[in-house]
């Protein structure tokens, strides 16, 4: 595999860039504390700053790795922190790697997480070489799946039971996933 980082991604809307130590306010603002964006995740909406200014210095701290892939989503016209897009696990002797991303709720509904989906897909499967690049989410959240499908991931089926929400209720899993050499740009 060939290991970039988080480089600089551009797409027709979006910027997706490294996160900053300062974007630690806007992140918490925009998105890390909203319950309602972390309705269906493992972890819960941040109760203060404090706690989204450790998880981005962790961020931070990771960017000295090659492997460590975490992108800032901004708008191309602002450079405001609007949501992520990690590799939120990674097996290097499958070549595989799970995405997990989030969004500011005020911009759901517009097509920017799959635009920001396609163009991490494309880089991972295309540059870095990833084998695999796959994503799972809660089946109690449709909005998801339809990220990862019009990116251009395929189902590949539903574990049931298989996760935790942040509250602690077991949940069933839809995974899809994308292959290098058969995963085809999507049209966002």
């Amino acid at each position: 595999m060939k290991h970039t980082g988080s480089v600089l991604l551009q797409t027709e809307r979006l910027v997706l860039r490294p996160f900053r130590l300062e974007d630690a306010g806007a992140v918490y603002k925009n998105w890390a504390s909203d319950p309602e964006v972390t309705r269906y995740l493992s972890w819960r909406a941040h109760q203060n700053a404090g706690v989204t200014r450790t998880v981005v210095a962790s961020w931070c701290k990771d960017y000295r790795k090659p492997h460590g892939y975490h992108w800032c989503i901004t708008l191309r016209e602002a450079d405001e922190p609007l949501g992520g897009i990690d590799v939120v696990h990674a097996d290097e002797f499958l070549a595989s790697a799970e995405l997990g991303y989030c969004l500011s709720r005020r911009l759901w509904g517009q097509g920017y997480m799959t635009e920001a989906a396609t163009a991490v897909l494309d880089h991972l499967l295309n540059r870095v070489e990833y084998e695999r690049v796959f994503a799972r989410h809660n089946t109690k959240n449709p909005a998801s799946g339809a990220v990862m499908r019009k990116a251009g991931m395929v189902l590949e089926g539903v574990s049931r039971r298989a996760a935790k929400t942040n509250t602690g209720e077991f949940c069933d899993v839809a995974l899809y996933a994308a292959l290098r050499g058969e995963w085809r740009r999507a049209d966002v």
